[in-house]
């Protein structure tokens, strides 16, 4: 893949100051958006999907076009491998998809929110090269700044983020310290890329960076 992509530019120079309090913020109040109807559709193909296959879940969120997903499903055939993407023009580029993994048209917080109601929680759970938002007044667009991040640590098990910005991933981490968390943050190592996202980024000499780390789930699948 031709390596074309520009490194991410901020006018941050270190992690948000305002970050503790909006992590603070969102920890100290609940979920509560309503269910959207437009997400009905994908849960109900998910929890038909679940009647028949009990294996536990890895989820890939964000997961754009499910090439993703494709990967992550040949890396743990042990595991039923559920991709999230709110458009359908991503999805679509995907294609046919396979048997042993699923994609799913849908909000990603409305599926965090029903498997953590139900107490349901994957074995792992991959969020690979969100949208890095990087200008300072985005800092509420960052997954760590937004409402949903304690669905997020709700749903348990083996997390790992990804970002060619390492500032994104620094602060990832340090909101999952205020949570209580402990992560590790490291290179991504070498390897066969799991999105196009990252095969680009490698061709273009970006380091790639990744937060680890374990929520309530022993023994997950990382």
């Amino acid at each position: 893949m031709a390596g074309n992509s520009r490194q991410v530019e901020s006018n941050q120079g270190g992690p948000h100051p305002g970050l503790g309090a909006l992590v603070e913020k969102h920890l100290g109040k609940p979920w509560r958006k309503p269910m959207a109807a437009h997400n009905l559709p994908a849960l109900a193909a998910l929890a038909e999907r679940r009647a028949t296959d009990p294996r536990p879940l890895v989820l890939d969120s964000f997961c754009g076009s499910g090439a993703s997903t494709r990967a992550l499903a040949e890396r743990h055939p042990e595991c039923l491998v559920v991709g999230i993407d709110r458009s359908a023009a991503r999805l679509e580029k995907h294609g046919e998809a396979g048997d042993h993994y699923l994609l799913l048209r849908a909000d990603c917080e409305a599926v965090w929110q029903v498997l953590a109601g139900e107490g349901v929680q994957p074995a792992a759970h991959y969020l690979l090269y969100p949208n890095p938002w990087p200008k300072a007044a985005q800092l509420k667009r960052r997954l760590h700044g937004h409402p949903a991040f304690p669905l997020l640590l709700a749903l348990g098990g083996a997390l790992e983020l990804r970002s060619n910005w390492r500032l994104y991933v620094e602060e990832f981490g340090i909101a999952l310290h205020l949570a209580g968390v402990c992560s590790a943050i490291s290179a991504v190592p070498p390897g066969e890329p799991l999105t196009g996202f990252e095969a680009k980024y490698r061709a273009s000499g970006h380091a790639l960076w990744r937060c680890r780390a374990r929520l309530l789930t022993p023994g997950a699948a990382l």
